[in-house]
This record gives structure tokens, C-alpha cells and sequence, in this order.
């Protein structure tokens, strides 16, 4: 997340075929929003498990993609406009996680709160999760000796 910028969603569906140029395109007409401000501007498909993030840094400009693989992204109900969000929301948003409301989310299901504690260890360790298992001698729930 860069430093002083803001981050944008863009409300209502975006077709997700759509590039960096026209993207960039709809942030400066639809949006009326200068692309080159540094801020982050996050868009979601219509399904709602893909959300596509558009970030000039002012050397250039950078598109990043994440598709979930359970579940969908929480997102405002308004049709169009922006919206301004945190960093932190962003980051809980990008996670799977309620950003309005992320206490509860992860209170209110806590197989989900396991599963996110899980990944994120796998992310520290730096291994996926079967190589993780080999490396700490586990195997179909049996400890190697």
C-alpha cells in the first residue's frame, strides 16, 4: 500500500475484461478521478469473486488481480460512484473478510477464522501447505519419526 494515497472502489459491476488502459479510462471519465493521483482504485466483477486493482506510481501504471476461491467480495450497494476506504479495510476486503464489519465476520464463523489463521502461517513459512506438511513430517495426519 503506498504511502498518503487513497483507495478508491469503484461502485457497481465492471466487466473484468476489460485492461489497464480502459480501466484508467473509466477512472478519469465515469469516475472523475485523476489515475495518475497514486491513490488505488479497486473494482469488482459482477460474479463478485474477482476484483481487479489499478495503482499509478508514478513511474507507471500497475494492475493487480485476486480471485477467491470460496465466497465473494463485500461490496457497497450504491450503483455507481466511489467510495473511500482505509488501508486496513482494503487489506480485509482482499482477504475474503467483511471490511465493514471484521470482528464479527471472523466471530461468527470460526472455521473461518482457523482457515485464515492457517493460510496465514503457511505465508509466513513461505511453503504451501503440502510442503509444509512434508517438511514438519506429517503425513495423512501421521507424525513421521
Amino acid at each position: 500500500m503506498p504511502t498518503g494515497g487513497k483507495v478508491w472502489l469503484a461502485l457497481g459491476h465492471t466487466d473484468m475484461r476489460r485492461g489497464m488502459r480502459s480501466l484508467a479510462l473509466q477512472v478519469q471519465q465515469s469516475l472523475k478521478k485523476d489515475v495518475h493521483a497514486g491513490d488505488l482504485y479497486v473494482f469488482r466483477g459482477k460474479n463478485g469473486s474477482l476484483c481487479k486493482i489499478l495503482w499509478h506510481d508514478g513511474i507507471g501504471m500497475s494492475l493487480y488481480a485476486k480471485r477467491l476461491e470460496k465466497g465473494r467480495f463485500v461490496w457497497p450497494a450504491a450503483k455507481d460512484g466511489t467510495v473511500a476506504i482505509s488501508a486496513s479495510a482494503m487489506a480485509s476486503l482482499l482477504e475474503g473478510i467483511d471490511w465493514r464489519n471484521p470482528q464479527g465476520n471472523l466471530a461468527t464463523n470460526p472455521g473461518r477464522l482457523i482457515a485464515w489463521a492457517a493460510a496465514k502461517s503457511r505465508k509466513s513459512w513461505g511453503l504451501c501447505r503440502s510442503c509444509a506438511m512434508k517438511r514438519h513430517g506429517y503425513r495423512r495426519g501421521i507424525q513421521r519419526a
